[in-house]
């Protein structure tokens, strides 16, 4: 099977203004200690839509979903205008996902920005914006998540830190059952099939590849897609961290059906959208 031959959605993409692209792609390695992230043809991405968009071509991924993180509670009505005029920009390219900060004193007025900006859904990283999931400052964020029927992209796992690992998410699948959240690096990073274990019963919990090939064995990464179901897997890449075509092989290596490659490529995310 050739991927070109399928209909492919990027479903987890970070963009950033060109001014600033460079520095924060550096500080995306730094953070996660993989020097190796971030390159292409010996030369750093730079993270910015347009070389997005760039790969996007070669590749034949039709679209992408957006977004970007806000490290401090002011930027997030700044960073979603942002996400919403580059997603104007490329409107057939481009899905954006805006972002909320817990200790913002206007979240309500956050989230009817992000709303009336165009947004599709959020995007929440605990351990880059340093809060606990389950920490009851934050749950307010879910609760307008799941009034507005938000979807939440949010960052899962982290065997250095306990912010959003399984133990705290459940909490928050069982407190807000008609919520979708997508757990990011199949529901845990750097303690994949932990969470697998713990997270998958779940039927409101969506699951994306992102940043999890390059760890896992080929038979370890089919188990886990079976164990949550493809019905319920999503393709990402986390660009600009990896190669959409590197990791389009990768899951084209697995041995799955074209039922289950179709889910994953584009069916699921459009059926959370």
């Amino acid at each position: 099977m050739n991927y070109k031959d399928y209909k492919i959605i990027d479903s987890h993409c970070h963009i950033f203004p060109d001014i600033i692209a460079k520095k924060a792609t550096d500080s995306i390695d730094l953070f996660y200690g993989i020097s190796a992230l971030g390159k292409i043809d010996g030369c750093a991405f730079v993270g910015t839509a347009e070389n997005l968009i760039k790969q996007c071509d070669e590749t034949g991924v039709e679209k992408c979903l957006v977004t970007s993180v806000a490290t401090t509670p002011h930027h997030a009505q700044s960073i979603n205008a942002y996400i919403s005029s580059e997603v104007a920009l490329y409107p057939e390219r481009f899905i954006g996902f805006g972002s909320l900060h817990p200790e913002s004193e206007t979240l309500t007025e956050d989230v009817e920005h992000l709303i009336e900006t165009g947004l599709k859904g959020v995007k929440l990283h605990p351990d880059i914006q340093n809060f606990k999931v389950d920490d009851p400052k934050v749950l307010r964020i879910f609760e307008l998540c799941e009034k507005n029927d938000l979807p939440v992209l949010l960052h899962t796992g982290d065997s250095r830190f306990d912010n959003s690992n399984p133990n705290r998410v459940t909490t928050i699948l069982e407190k807000f059952p008609n919520l979708t959240i997508i757990g990011a690096h199949f529901g845990g990073w750097s303690i994949w099939e932990k969470a697998t274990e713990e997270l998958s019963e779940y039927k409101n919990f969506y699951v994306d590849t992102c940043s999890s090939f390059y760890a896992l064995e080929k038979e370890t990464a089919k188990k886990l897609i079976r164990t949550y179901g493809a019905d319920r897997v999503i393709f990402g890449t986390d660009y600009p961290m990896w190669k959409q075509k590197e990791e389009l092989e990768y899951l084209f290596s697995l041995g799955l059906s074209r039922e289950e490659l179709e889910d994953i490529l584009h069916n699921n995310i459009l059926k959370i959208l």
